[in-house]
């Protein structure tokens, strides 16, 4: 049996908090998880974003400096980890929509084949098993994802009980703000959406949107896609590593 910590979406960028960051890798180097998996868009990458083109929002933003927050971020979290002597965690990371507009900018625009790369994020370097966009990892019998598709138009699944009938399995995905999840009565295979791991708000979800609980994820005793469930708010953790 193992534990498995895992961190939903983070969306990083200039000029938001990231003090729980730190706070989440105080937490990971006291409980010293097995596995830690990071369900992308850890970066947040507003300088690629369709959706802000030729709006006030889009005014400044510069892929440069989205990449050297997204690698100071990264290094937030991992310090306490990497300064615990002995402990060295499987770690793996499935990439999000967010940090996948880097790859699409290239293929859309192909003088930037080469520049522009997920790589530049600089993951890998501090060890994480970097998965590709919509790909799938199973960690004993639990499978992750940025998100899971369902039906023809490859949407992320609509709730985690619409996960569970999907996968069949124990799934867990970021992506969507709310928390959801879903126990099957019999084989006690859980399927999960996992919420968000930032303090600031998003404008676009509009005060009622913002209305979420953030935290991060313990998965107890997984075996066979089995494991208890335990949520650990960004709250707690920001007053317990003050």
């Amino acid at each position: 049996m193992s534990t498995i910590m895992v961190i939903p979406d983070c969306q990083v960028r200039p000029g938001v908090s990231l003090r729980h960051l730190t706070a989440i890798g105080k937490y990971a180097a006291e409980k010293q998880p097995d596995v830690i998996v990071n369900l992308g868009d850890f970066a947040d990458m507003p300088s690629l974003s369709r959706y802000s083109i030729g709006t006030a929002e889009a005014e400044g933003a510069r892929y440069r400096a989205d990449i050297e927050c997204a690698q100071d971020a990264m290094a937030m979290l991992m310090a306490p980890i990497k300064a615990r002597s002995g402990y060295r965690p499987r770690m793996i990371l499935t990439l999000g929509n967010h940090e996948d507009r880097i790859d699409r900018e290239a293929n859309a625009n192909p003088r930037w084949k080469g520049f522009l790369t997920t790589r530049d994020l600089g993951y890998e370097k501090h060890g994480w098993k970097v998965v590709p966009f919509l790909r799938v990892a199973n960690v004993n019998g639990v499978e992750f994802s940025h998100y899971f598709v369902t039906g023809t138009m490859a949407r992320p699944a609509s709730s985690a009980a619409a996960l569970l009938r999907q996968r069949q399995r124990s799934a867990i995905m970021g992506h969507v703000q709310k928390i959801d999840f879903a126990i099957h009565p019999q084989t006690q295979q859980t399927a999960l959406m996992a919420g968000v791991c930032y303090t600031h708000d998003e404008k676009f979800l509009t005060p009622q949107g913002n209305n979420c609980k953030r935290g991060i994820w313990m998965l107890h005793e997984v075996r066979g896609g089995r494991f208890d469930l335990m949520f650990v708010s960004l709250g707690f953790l920001m007053r317990k590593y003050k």
